[in-house]
């Protein structure tokens, strides 16, 4: 571009007053590029993260909630040259029990006592992963989310959410 006659070159920019050609323009690369500055010059801290995380879960406020019982991570005693293990939790809320099993291949799992039910995996703003579990209870998904996630089971008339936690 010849800046001096304020000619256009042909890469859709123009010299001073001129504009960029919506069609051509990427927004989203844009986009993307505003999200990873601001992550580095300004990041959310972790506490505020953990308080919108958890804020987000009282969108069901007639959803009970299934508190953590049991957390392989923190209350089971570690076996000598297991590598890997999968992660085990269980919820409560008043009769109902949900094991959950979270590895690299994702989650599986029971609801006690068993009985059909939808689940959907929370993992932020956007709809979770909906999974089903069958008559005896048991449900399956492909990949753990990447970060922290809540289950929202619908069984028996009544809504339940896990507490939230990371995968």
């Amino acid at each position: 571009m010849d800046d001096m006659n304020g000619v256009n070159d042909g890469d859709g920019a123009a010299g001073h007053g001129g504009s960029f050609d919506d069609e051509e323009f990427d927004h989203g690369s844009l986009e993307e590029e505003l999200r990873e500055a601001a992550a580095i010059l300004d990041p959310v801290p972790a506490g505020l993260r953990q308080l919108a995380v958890e804020a987000y879960a009282l969108h069901d406020l007639d959803a009970r909630i299934a508190e953590l019982a049991f957390d392989s991570l923190v209350d089971a005693i570690p076996v000598r040259g297991a590598v890997e293990a999968p992660r085990m939790l269980t919820f409560h809320s008043g009769g109902l029990t949900v094991d959950v099993e979270v590895s690299e291949q994702g989650l599986m799992g029971q609801v006690l006592p068993p009985q059909p039910a939808s689940i959907e995996v929370l993992d932020g703003p956007r709809p979770g992963a909906a999974l089903t579990a069958d008559d005896m209870g048991r449900f399956a998904g492909d990949a753990p989310p990447p970060g922290p996630f809540a289950l929202r089971l619908r069984a028996g008339g009544e809504v339940v959410v896990t507490e939230w936690l990371r995968a």
